[in-house]
């Protein structure tokens, strides 16, 4: 299906620049463009790309000014990275339909009332007392433990798990592999030098609007629960531990992993890799770098790096000096061979 630019600038408000009939039919990067296809333009570090690319229309900011002239059709947004998630968006919901109903063979337990409009594939598993809202999919393989509860418009992609007992809001997506309420990792040290396990007790809590990527594990509460906040998005292969807490619009990139009973704020940014120890408060708004090691509470509003992460202009300058240790071990051998002379 063929859109002209006038049409799709109708559909986000923006403004033609160039041809409007021009037609589109596909998504491409701006360095990778081709006849027929729709790109954007967020990054400065892109702009030269701009002059030379094959796309046929470009999403820019409105305030963009080109230093020479372009080839595409232009379309002016306020945002072009947040425009062109509208229009994936869009574009997804026509070209991949919803599944509907419930496959065979599938398990539902007896007592578990199914809206109309959910879905459930092949080989999903849902427990007893479970729970579910309006327009649910649960993909093949899934399991869903009794006395779970999931909302309205959720995604529940193949071969997730969610343990028993967890509630999940409103228009989450849990990825393929996702554990959700495994047990936390409690083992209480005996004399004879083996361990006790501490039965975890309590739950998971995930707000609305959270987004859970693939293989990445959210363990159970010891005691009460561990809450990841409403729009909180985890990246793949991330670990949660028991009684974490992570507050609104946190997100956090791919291998970071979080100690038991450690609390991070409300709009964060965590770099892949990064590492919480257990029992510490990380504030609001804090920016984390990638590979970080935070063994400390950390303040509202801070931008750290580095192990352990110390703030980020302070590990630029050591990172400066670190490169420079070789020139300086050289300046001091040669002054000991003088001063020795």
């Amino acid at each position: 299906m063929k859109f002209s630019a006038d049409f799709i600038a109708s559909q986000i408000g923006g403004v033609v620049e160039g041809d409007g009939n021009v037609l589109v039919d596909s998504f491409c990067k701006i360095d990778e463009g081709h006849q027929g296809a729709l790109s954007f333009l967020s990054n400065p570090k892109y702009t030269h790309y701009l002059y030379d690319t094959e796309a046929s229309v470009v999403l820019v900011r409105r305030d963009f000014l080109p230093e020479k002239p372009v080839r595409p059709t232009l379309i002016r947004v306020d945002d072009p990275y947040q425009t062109l998630s509208v229009l994936l968006s869009m574009v997804d919901k026509t070209v991949n339909p919803q599944p509907a109903g419930v496959e065979s063979p599938s398990f539902i337990a007896a007592d578990v009332t199914l809206p109309d409009n959910v879905y459930v594939g092949a080989f999903a598993y849902i427990g007893e007392r479970v729970r579910l809202g309006n327009n649910v999919r649960i993909y093949p393989h899934a399991y869903i433990g009794h006395d779970c509860e999931i909302g309205d418009d959720t995604i529940i992609y193949a071969g997730a798990k969610i343990y028993h007992s967890c509630k999940i809001g409103r228009r989450c997506i849990i990825h393929a592999g996702a554990v959700i309420g495994a047990d936390g990792f409690g083992f209480a040290p005996l004399a004879d030098g083996t361990y006790h396990k501490i039965p975890q007790m309590g739950s998971v809590c995930i707000a609305d609007d959270v987004e859970v990527g693939a293989n990445t594990t959210i363990d159970r509460a010891v005691m009460g629960a561990t809450r990841i906040a409403d729009g909180v998005k985890l990246d793949n292969l991330i670990q949660v531990a028991h009684n974490v807490e992570i507050g609104k619009n946190t997100v956090m990139a791919a291998q970071a992993g979080v100690a038991g009973s450690t609390k991070i704020g409300s709009g964060c940014m965590v770099g892949g890799q990064s590492g919480f120890a257990g029992h510490i408060s990380v504030g609001d708004n804090v920016s984390i770098g990638a590979q970080s090691g935070i063994p400390n509470n950390v303040e509202d509003g801070a931008r750290i790096m580095g192990y352990p992460a110390v703030p980020a202009a302070d590990f630029a300058r050591q990172t400066v000096y670190i490169k420079r240790l070789g020139q300086l071990f050289s300046q001091v051998r040669d002054l000991k061979k003088k001063t020795n002379s």
